[in-house]
């Protein structure tokens, strides 16, 4: 006896249905991971703008870093701000002692150089080497967030282990820099050293 159901054939109206809903649960699907993908940076650099506060207070600067006593405690962001609102609404009303925190963003170095602390974004990697030049020496806490950072000279510089953010430091650059890290800081981030580049 033959089977009185139909076979959804191409282009018939059942396969096209059959196509309609697979692609709407597609997109749902993307719709869904997106945001948590979005989140998830967001967590993340939420947590750096934190970590980014917490260096101020545990870096000892030279005295005469200040041109007065209630000049700002500056945090430059070189190149692109991955951070959104996070590190303005974690410093906001903060002080360093009798230095209230602000933060300034630029694309040029020179524009920055009078800040006591510089992020520089992944987008100034191929340019890192011009950059710590332009600061060596100068009392400026250097962090950044790729590879090699910190191996090239750079103070600090973030990593992730899993899900959690982690940092390394530098502290014979950070002495270069005449700049000293506390006993806790160094107690809980990862020591490394200065990789001379071969002639």
């Amino acid at each position: 006896m033959a089977s009185t159901e139909k076979s959804a054939l191409p282009g018939s109206p059942m396969s096209i249905q059959n196509l309609i809903r697979n692609c709407l649960a597609i997109l749902l699907c993307l719709l869904a991971l997106a945001p948590r993908a979005a989140d998830a940076q967001s967590r993340e650099y939420q947590v750096k703008a934190a970590f980014l506060f917490n260096f101020a207070q545990f870096v000892e600067w030279p005295a005469d870093t200040y041109a007065a006593t209630n000049a700002p405690f500056s945090i430059g962001i070189l190149g692109d701000d991955p951070f959104g609102t996070a590190l303005d609404e974690t410093v906001r009303g903060e002080t360093i002692g009798s230095h209230k925190l602000v933060i300034q963003r630029s694309q040029q170095i020179a524009e920055l150089a009078g800040c006591q602390m510089i992020f520089i974004s992944k987008s100034e990697k191929k340019h890192i080497a011009e950059i710590l030049s332009a600061l060596d020496s100068r009392p400026v806490l250097t962090v950044s967030e790729f590879e090699g950072f910190a191996r090239s000279g750079g103070d600090i510089n973030f990593y992730l282990e899993g899900t959690k953010v982690r940092f390394e430091i530098n502290p014979a650059a950070a002495q270069n820099d005449h700049l000293k890290f506390s006993s806790q800081l160094l107690s809980v981030g990862k020591i490394v050293s200065t990789v001379k580049e071969a002639p």
